[in-house]
């Protein structure tokens, strides 16, 4: 068991030990919507790890290394940047998309490039969420002030994850 699952679940019994004596059906209700919640997602995790696997042996190691690996400098931060803004879905498919291209060779950078631009500049997002609620003039100009997060945090963060190279 790994230390973030170690938490996750130490966490999670302390408060549902709090919940119980608390009040006994309070922590079988909460057990219960977290059963729900677990039941309601499952078919996105389904999907997401369906379409990791894939990614894995559909998408060859020399694609993902050339468009985003190490070497593949700013071309790579684009080439992610891009990507990330036109794949749709939540966190249970992205991630073990991402999963899949680090394992594949995918550089620090292009991954942060890509998940940040995924969540800033996701296009589903926009046109599902953004433009009906909050209209076309805000996204627009919050399109505009985030195109260049996703190069220049991906290029931080690939200069960062260098700097504990031996030490994490």
């Amino acid at each position: 068991m790994n230390k973030s699952l170690l938490i996750i679940v130490v966490l999670a019994l302390a408060v549902t030990a709090f919940a119980y004596f608390k009040s006994p059906d309070l922590a079988l209700r909460g057990g219960k919507a977290g059963l729900k919640l677990f039941i309601d997602i499952l078919p996105a995790l389904i999907a997401g790890f369906l379409l990791g696997g894939m990614v894995q042996v559909l998408v060859p190691k020399e694609f993902v290394v050339r468009w985003a690996g190490e070497g593949s400098g700013w071309s790579g931060l684009a080439f992610a940047t891009l990507a990330g803004a036109l794949t749709p879905g939540g966190p249970f498919v992205q991630f073990p998309l991402v999963a899949s291209l680090w394992k594949a060779g995918a550089a620090v950078g292009p991954i942060t490039a890509y998940l940040i631009a995924w969540t800033l500049l996701g296009i589903n997002k926009m046109l599902v969420w953004e433009v009906p609620v909050l209209g076309w003039r805000y996204t627009i100009a919050k399109t505009i002030a985030c195109l260049a997060a996703p190069i220049i945090l991906g290029y931080a963060a690939s200069w960062i994850y260098r700097q504990f190279d031996g030490v994490l």
